[in-house]
């Protein structure tokens, strides 16, 4: 059995890792540019979103297709039941927030460019449903820092405290 995840499940997830760090940097941040900047500094936003979107779908397949490598020495059932649900909320999260960002830019009706490219908008847009899945796509993203913070701190505490290979299965470099 590997003692690791794959290399590509490992570059995905500290990719992902990176992109959401830059997706909420921009948001973040945003009010911080002039003005003129503030629309790359969305399209920056939109294109973080939607390779994050991408990317998860991926790293999902990968997760179907490989079982985890063992933790050693096993915790307690309850910290593995709690490290699935963090993830499983991680998985919903940033799948979720791509989705809605994009289903409220294509109906809040003002243009918006992801990867350099114009995006669709609808027909007729509706913003009052925009301006709920903004709703939303704000709390579920403010969700995300809290979920993101137990992962990376279970993580220094699985190494750290209890000095088992959860972290070490997900660090890039040579197999031990």
């Amino acid at each position: 059995m590997r003692s690791k995840y794959t290399s590509l499940q490992i570059t995905l997830h500290w990719l992902v890792f990176l992109l959401v760090i830059v997706a909420y940097t921009a948001m973040e941040l945003r009010s911080e540019f002039p003005r003129s900047i503030r629309p790359i500094v969305a399209s920056v936003h939109f294109s973080c979103g939607i390779t994050i979107f991408v990317l998860m779908a991926i790293r999902l397949a990968l997760r179907i297709n490989y079982a985890a490598p063992p933790i050693t020495p096993r915790p307690h059932p309850l910290f593995i039941g709690l490290s699935h649900l963090v993830h499983l909320l991680i998985y919903v999260i940033y799948l979720a927030l791509p989705l809605l960002g994009v289903t409220m830019k294509y109906f809040g009706g003002g243009e918006w460019v992801a990867f350099g490219i114009a995006m669709p908008v609808a027909a007729e847009p509706d913003e009052d449903f925009a301006d709920t899945l903004a709703d939303y796509h704000e709390l579920i993203a403010r969700l995300g820092y809290i979920v993101l913070a137990l992962h990376a701190v279970a993580a220094l505490f699985h190494h750290y405290i209890w000095k088992d290979n959860t972290l070490l299965r997900m660090m890039p470099g040579k197999r031990p």
